[in-house]
């Protein structure tokens, strides 16, 4: 069996990696109401897709024209020829049976009060779903002052782009989160006052790709805990050991990444395991961290095979959590999967629901996402961000290293939970102002019940969030505080402390030659422009791939392994999408 896996595998990637047209669309019923999990077969490869949360699909073809099928529970089937030069707006017909309705609540990443956002995609590559984005638009400052977003330590966004380019493939827009990119890299760490737990800078200069506009560089620095009062954890590691894990960069390549986990458990720290795959089970009953060889062996033991019933595993996880609850502790369950649950509930917004009941009981849950092919990114997002964790993709063993060991206390151990940042410009300077990253699904804007919902930040975690703004006439309006050119509030609360708490921050108006800010600005402006041109985003482009590149070497460091590497996966992305130079233009 595993042959015949490998070889299809095999034959994806290279379909992928040398497809010359992409194929998007998206499938609704006659309400007009998108449809998720409809199965699409495409008929010049026999593969078999499907449609992403939103309904939205995305499918590497060979030539501009195909047939497609499509079929799905209660809809009638469709065959239709398809145009991959046009995006495709494909309807099914109900067959009589009533679908299930969506619930009523979501989550958002970030929040400008009563605009309402007008631009969507949605992708999604072989069976791998995506959560559809909506990029954020410029808002008007006069009228909408203030915005917020999300603090989040959440960084699989970049692994994972890292992968397909490693592949020789193109990436689904919706992939690319540029907060998670800016996220994985180091710009530079200031220590937050004793009496504080964020520490705030900021430097604003000329925007690289549209040198009309400035660019705001916004940093928010998170305490260090103090090694020695690191808190005791309790770990419940839920690994998927389902059938679908049995490839080389799945099952194998997460049992590699535990083992390095064990290297930093303490003899005060407990570690269970729960696997899923055919049934659910207590693998490991607690153990303390100084019994490495019995969590190593059990590690070992691990074999995949069986169904996928991943939201026992998840009951069954917290279960063993709330058992050894330690009480001002570091109680955390740690999912690792591809993310393709088939038994029990299966739904995003099921699996939502599920974890946030948990949520109350001071239980902490990280992601790792892992394979390709299947994955399901759009799943494990949800998860981690409903149910106060974080999230990492591993595409190789040095990723793992980074995220368990080097990483180890900023994934595990938080200092502040639901997190979130609201900035407020001075309309008197500012006409209008887009925040880069941060982008909603489709799906949550579309609710009017949906709220900004903070996110969970590590030990010693330094973000840095970038607006583009449009000066203000000087002209035209009176100017007011002029040397004072947006007003930040950090909202948060202490791990296991119910009272709200904020940090205030001021940002100057004084802005600085892009030649002479500090190289780290410079890098992450880089990554900024790096992820708009993969996203093909309409804002970036002023700029190309020759102008993102030269920036990144002129800016990076020669002794960081990270930086240089991501100059090289921008010269891949270069020879990726190079042909794609002259249809930029038709896609707008």
């Amino acid at each position: 069996m595993k042959p015949v896996i490998l070889a299809v595998s095999c034959s994806l990637l290279l379909l992928s990696a040398h497809a010359q047209f992409y194929l998007r669309g998206e499938v609704k019923d006659e309400k007009n109401s998108p449809l998720p999990e409809v199965r699409i077969v495409l008929h010049s490869s026999g593969y078999l897709y499907h449609s992403g949360s939103s309904g939205a699909f995305g499918i590497p073809v060979p030539a501009s024209s195909d047939t497609l099928t499509l079929s799905a529970e209660g809809f009638q089937t469709l065959v239709v020829a398809v145009d991959a030069t046009k995006y495709q707006d494909l309807h099914l017909r109900s067959s009589g049976r009533m679908m299930p309705a969506a619930p009523p609540q979501k989550s958002l990443l970030s929040l400008t009060k009563d605009w309402r956002a007008t631009d969507r995609k949605g992708w999604t590559v072989g069976a791998e779903t995506y959560s559809s984005l909506v990029e954020n638009d410029f808002i008007p400052a006069r009228k909408f002052p203030e915005t917020g977003f999300a603090v989040t330590i959440d960084k699989a966004s970049y692994s994972n782009v890292r992968r397909f380019l490693n592949m020789g493939s193109t990436i689904p827009p919706d992939a690319v989160r540029i907060e998670e990119m800016l996220n994985y890299f180091n710009f530079g760490y200031t220590d937050p006052p004793r009496d504080s737990c964020f520490a705030f800078g900021s430097k604003l200069s000329v925007c690289p790709w549209n040198p009309g506009n400035r660019l705001l560089f916004l940093q928010v620095s998170a305490r260090k805990i103090d090694p020695a009062r690191i808190p005791p954890a309790n770990l419940v590691l839920l690994i998927d050991i389902s059938g679908s894990m049995d490839l080389p960069n799945k099952l194998p390549l997460l049992k590699s990444a535990f083992r390095l986990l064990v290297n930093n458990l303490r003899p005060i720290d407990t570690v269970s395991m729960v696997t899923y795959g055919g049934s659910v089970a207590v693998s490991l009953g607690p153990t303390s961290g100084a019994d490495k060889k019995k969590i190593l062996e059990a590690i070992e033991d691990l074999a995949p095979g069986g169904a996928t019933p991943g939201e026992a595993g998840i009951r069954a996880a917290y279960r063993v959590a709330k058992s050894q609850l330690i009480r001002g502790g570091n109680n955390r369950v740690i999912l690792a999967t591809d993310g393709d649950f088939n038994e029990g509930e299966t739904s995003e917004e099921e699996l939502e629901k599920l974890v946030a009941q948990y949520k109350d009981w001071g239980i902490y849950l990280t992601c790792l996402g892992v394979g390709m092919g299947n994955y399901k990114d759009s799943k494990l997002e949800v998860l981690a961000k409903k149910g106060n964790g974080n999230f990492a993709y591993l595409d190789d063993e040095r990723e793992a290293e980074k995220v368990l060991v080097r990483e180890f206390t900023q994934t595990v151990y938080a200092v502040a939970d639901d997190a979130y940042l609201n900035i407020q410009f001075n309309s008197s300077l500012v006409r209008d102002y887009r925040l880069i990253g941060f982008d909603n699904r489709e799906k949550v804007l579309s609710d009017s019940l949906s709220q900004l919902q903070g996110g969970e930040v590590g030990s010693g975690h330094s973000l840095l969030a970038l607006f583009e703004i449009v000066p203000a006439n000087p002209d035209s309006i009176i100017v007011k505080d002029e040397d004072q050119l947006a007003q930040v509030q950090l909202n948060y609360r202490l791990p296991h402390d119910p009272l709200p708490r904020a940090s205030t921050y001021n940002c100057e108006n004084q802005s600085v030659p892009f030649k002479e800010l500090q190289p780290c600005y410079r890098f992450a402006s880089s990554i900024a422009l790096f992820g708009g041109l993969l996203k093909r985003s309409r804002f970036t482009h002023q700029a190309g791939w020759k102008e993102a590149i030269e920036m990144a070497e002129q800016s990076s460091d020669p002794r960081d392994v990270m930086q240089q590497e991501f100059i090289t996966l921008m010269e891949k992305a270069r020879r990726i999408y190079g042909h794609e130079k002259h249809h930029r233009k038709d896609e707008d």
